[in-house]
């Protein structure tokens, strides 16, 4: 055996001693506790039947974009859509990528000069930090919602400043005082981006309102979670858009999406408009989830009020037998371990969704219920 087939195995080896081992798997037939579609739209027949109708009357028929968009793959379709959604989020530029992992790694690795600083909550998406090691920035992390402990990280930044945040984060379902932290970004002349991958839906377009946007010095979208289809765009200034085209490299030397997966953004955003009674299902789900958890399971439950709710085991046999234990029930609930989490944060993810019944979550809440009282 090579020794880099040694190094591979020893790696995978350790994985699995420690019992965090990643393996993909399959769809199945469990209730939907585990999915980032909030409102139904990845499964919903109405927006396939949208986007059957707009490729017919555009009459396109390309199955590819042919290239990267500063070759052959650019389109006065991309282009319409992204005056659409600057239009409809009220900013001066949007560009699109192919995910929201691009459009974070684009954003954090070219707009951060050697000099300056980049300071991320201590929660923030991979794709974040990813993006900010690949600059050569100076880089910090702050204690999660912390603003004392972004202060003194802004007190000792240097050179052009930029704090990532996300409106809702991925793992704990909680968010930032956005406020609180615009004051302290304009007081220090920083520059705050914020990720809204997980407001979108229940928040409508986001949780940075018109009142806040102009402060905002960029905001990422992404397509994969509530609106059920797939890419991302960050809404910025016409400036900024215009820096991306010319130093992003997830956006230069990339082919760019294909017709499809345009019009299919351009119609989630139009289901969007007319979702409001979904809106309120997946509210009405969140409320019905917290009321019927006893007081022990409430104790372990993240602060948030977003789909995403997460029940804290702190180890990763714990969380794993529980989700084994949901799965066998009929309810797809997964497990989160640790690396993904800090070692003391394993927990069960559960995403709900405005399709899900009350008999549903009647039996998770129960089944969750059940297993923590008989700890």
């Amino acid at each position: 055996m090579k020794s880099s087939e040694i190094f591979i195995e020893q790696k995978l080896e350790e994985r699995r001693i420690a019992g965090n081992f990643r393996a993909l798997k399959t769809p199945n037939n469990l209730v939907d506790f585990c999915s980032n579609d909030y409102l139904g739209f990845a499964r919903s027949a109405g927006l396939k039947d949208k986007i059957e109708r707009e490729i017919k009357r555009t009459g396109v028929i390309a199955n590819g974009s042919t290239g990267s968009r500063l070759l052959t793959g650019n389109s006065q379709y991309a282009e319409e859509l992204e005056n659409y959604l600057s239009s409809l989020y009220g900013c001066e530029g949007a560009l699109l990528f192919n995910s929201g992992y691009d459009a974070n790694v684009g954003l954090f690795s070219s707009l951060p000069q050697r000099g300056d600083t980049i300071i991320c909550d201590e929660l923030i998406h991979a794709s974040i930090i990813d993006g900010a090691r690949l600059s050569y920035a100076n880089r910090y992390i702050f204690k999660h919602n912390d603003l004392g402990s972004l202060e003194e990280k802004l007190k000792h930044a240097k050179g052009n400043c930029y704090v990532a945040i996300e409106s809702i984060y991925s793992m704990d379902g909680d968010s930032p005082p956005v406020n609180e932290i615009l004051n302290l970004t304009d007081k220090y002349n920083a520059n705050l981006i914020i990720d809204e991958a997980h407001a979108v839906g229940l928040h409508g377009l986001g949780l940075v309102g018109n009142e806040l946007k102009d402060r905002v010095f960029a905001r990422v979208v992404t397509f994969g979670k509530a609106l059920g289809c797939h890419g991302a765009v960050v809404l910025s200034s016409r400036l900024l858009r215009d820096y991306l085209v010319n130093f992003a490299r997830s956006f230069i030397y990339t082919t760019a999406p294909p017709f499809h997966q345009l019009v299919s953004i351009k119609m989630a955003f139009e289901l969007l408009a007319v979702s409001a009674a979904e809106i309120e299902l997946l509210r009405d789900n969140i409320t019905l989830f917290k009321q019927n958890l006893h007081p022990e399971a409430k104790n372990l439950l993240t602060d948030s009020d977003s789909p995403i709710q997460c029940i804290v085991l702190k180890s990763n046999e714990a969380a794993k037998k529980m989700s084994a234990g949901l799965q066998h029930a009929g309810l797809d609930v997964r497990p989160i371990l640790s690396p993904t989490v800090p070692a003391g944060g394993e927990r069960i993810r559960i995403c709900l969704h405005s399709f899900n019944t009350p008999v549903e979550i009647y039996l998770l809440t129960n089944f969750i219920n059940h297993f923590i009282n008989a700890k």
